[in-house]
């Protein structure tokens, strides 16, 4: 099949909800992927954030080749070893007490949502259901984890909404705090804004939004879609802002390129979801479990040293080549934003796809980088020489 052949098939059978780049991706190595006339490229999006230890890596295919041919998939109505495993690793290596896995981040986050209402409810009943969110924030597709994006330009033609969201300013405690009510039952953040600009919270926010959902009884929840799995150069970005959440999701990465997102819960909300009070018949299922547990298995402290490492000397290469082009990047780890000026950031994606650079866009006329984890040197410089050659100087 050619790569017009592809994208008739695609146009003429799949749904429009995306506006797909005009390139057909066949297959990959390490940090590059290739059309099927054989175009290469240098991926700096890494399947917006999932595929965290790029593409053709043996030993996570091998995991679930292995499992795959043992057991493919069992109903949580009974127990396999890859679930539990996953389950203990993560625990283990966060101080989360308990998980619960899903399908996807918007499905984890929901997750979250129902876990905070349940834990308000079951000790003050009825009343308490407010979820307090941040302007600019992301957390999803769904009817209600559409709502508890802090966008409005997300708030438009699913009409009702899942009501019972409020939004405060980010790094504001002054806004949280005049936007507190008695029907309040959590705060929820991304620690790092990704598709509302690539913008990591302030450490002493982080801590005092701690302390104030522990003064309130609010449970402090953790969106860890985007941020989780080593992204940020930590397993997950909450251990670098020196807090515990009450619960935290994740998704994205942390299968390595299959579909899987869950909820971890800190001992305090550990049991608030007890038996039929929620489910997931493909969650926690053991060939994308398999997949999990491999990912972690690789996840050691010299490999996360290795994704900071990579991600400042990226933003080192940026900023050291002076450009009336960028007003700003930030970031940490491998989830870096780069604020353009002067340039629609839509369109230099475009211009570094046709030079062989795949890269993402964000909010605030940002070019957002999700490169592989294990990105390659020679890759990394073979990436920056193609973007600095379009909006460097």
């Amino acid at each position: 099949m050619t790569s017009e052949e592809l994208k008739n098939m695609d146009d003429t059978y799949v749904m429009h909800t995306y506006n797909r780049f005009p390139i057909t991706i066949d297959h990959g190595e390490g940090a590059r992927v290739y059309d099927l006339e054989g175009n290469e490229y240098i991926d700096f999006t890494s399947g917006i954030g999932v595929n965290c230890l790029g593409y053709g890596n043996a030993g996570w295919a091998e995991a679930i080749y292995e499992q795959a041919k043992k057991l493919g998939h069992m109903s949580n109505l009974y127990y396999t070893e890859p679930c539990a495993q996953l389950a203990k690793t993560l625990c283990e290596r966060t101080g989360m007490s308990k998980v619960f896995f899903g399908n996807s981040g918007a499905e984890a986050n929901e997750g979250l949502i129902k876990l905070a209402r349940k834990y308000s409810y079951d000790k003050y009943g009825e009343g308490r259901s407010t979820v307090i969110t941040l302007k600019d924030s992301f957390h999803g597709r769904t009817i209600t984890t559409l709502n508890a994006t802090g966008q409005d330009v997300f708030h438009n033609y699913f009409f009702p909404f899942t009501e019972g969201f409020r939004y405060a300013e980010a790094g504001n405690m002054d806004d949280l705090k005049n936007v507190m009510g008695d029907d309040v039952c959590a705060v929820m953040i991304e620690l790092i804004q990704g598709e509302g600009g690539v913008r990591p919270l302030d450490e002493e926010y982080v801590k005092q939004v701690r302390e104030f959902c522990t003064e309130n009884d609010v449970l402090m929840l953790v969106d860890e879609v985007q941020t989780g799995v080593g992204r940020t150069g930590k397993l997950f970005a909450f251990q670098s802002y020196g807090i515990m959440p009450d619960a935290a999701s994740f998704a994205k990465g942390i299968a390595g390129g299959l579909p899987m997102g869950g909820v971890m819960a800190s001992e305090k909300v550990q049991d608030v979801l007890g038996s039929g009070t929620h489910a997931s018949t493909f969650g926690g299922n053991p060939v994308v479990a398999s997949a999990a547990n491999y990912v972690l298995s690789v996840m050691d402290d010299k490999f996360l040293e290795d994704v900071e490492a990579k991600g400042k000397y990226i933003m080192s290469q940026i900023v050291g080549n002076v450009s009336p082009f960028v007003s700003a990047v930030r970031g940490k780890g491998l989830m870096i934003g780069i604020e353009l000026a002067g340039l629609k950031n839509g369109d230099v994606a475009k211009s570094l796809m046709d030079r062989g650079l795949l890269t993402l866009t964000a909010g605030g006329n940002v070019l957002r980088l999700l490169p592989p984890l294990t990105i390659l040197p020679q890759e990394i410089d073979a990436g920056l020489h193609v973007l600095l050659g379009l909006i460097g100087e």
